[in-house]
């Protein structure tokens, strides 16, 4: 790979993303896994710098192919994350459940209570990742909105 320049407001966009609830939420959950403690003199861009996929690196993965354990793992967690993230933000449980084909596409579903609070195809799950720590925030961040604006929206179907 080669190296890529880092540029003043690249680091300012990192720092920003690293203090955003929805990544916080997500180092946390990446935290409890470490069951080791291997994780605990990382910092957290590098805890989540296998979250990040640059378009080059993107490209050298195979149009076609099955997810490895760790592309699954990181899938999962970012999910579970989210399903954090709305239940600090609203007070209900929001639960993923995912179905996944072994080639790597299927569908997320986020839940609270009977309302369906997130639902996502996925589909080229080996190439899984964000180009940057902004975006991956920004994507997290979205979802989590999203959500919570249905619960507000529909408060009697949420906590059915």
């Amino acid at each position: 790979m080669s190296e890529v320049a880092v540029t003043p407001s690249a680091v300012d966009d990192d720092e920003a993303a690293l203090a955003m609830p929805f990544v916080k939420c997500l180092v946390r959950l990446i935290r409890a896994q470490d069951s080791y403690g291997s994780w605990e003199g990382k910092l957290d861009d590098e805890l989540l710098s296998d979250f990040i996929v640059t378009k080059e690196q993107r490209r050298e993965i195979p149009i076609i192919g099955d997810p490895d354990p760790d592309v699954l793992w990181r899938l999962d967690i970012f999910y579970a994350a989210v399903g954090l993230a709305i239940e600090e933000r609203s007070g209900l449980m929001a639960s993923p459940m995912m179905k996944l084909h072994h080639e790597g596409f299927g569908r997320v579903l986020l839940t609270a209570g009977r309302l369906v609070v997130l639902s996502k195809s996925l589909r080229d799950v080996h190439r899984f990742g964000f180009e940057t720590l902004q975006k991956l925030a920004e994507a997290g961040t979205k979802f989590v909105d999203d959500a919570v604006s249905a619960i507000n929206a529909y408060p009697e179907v949420a906590r059915a």
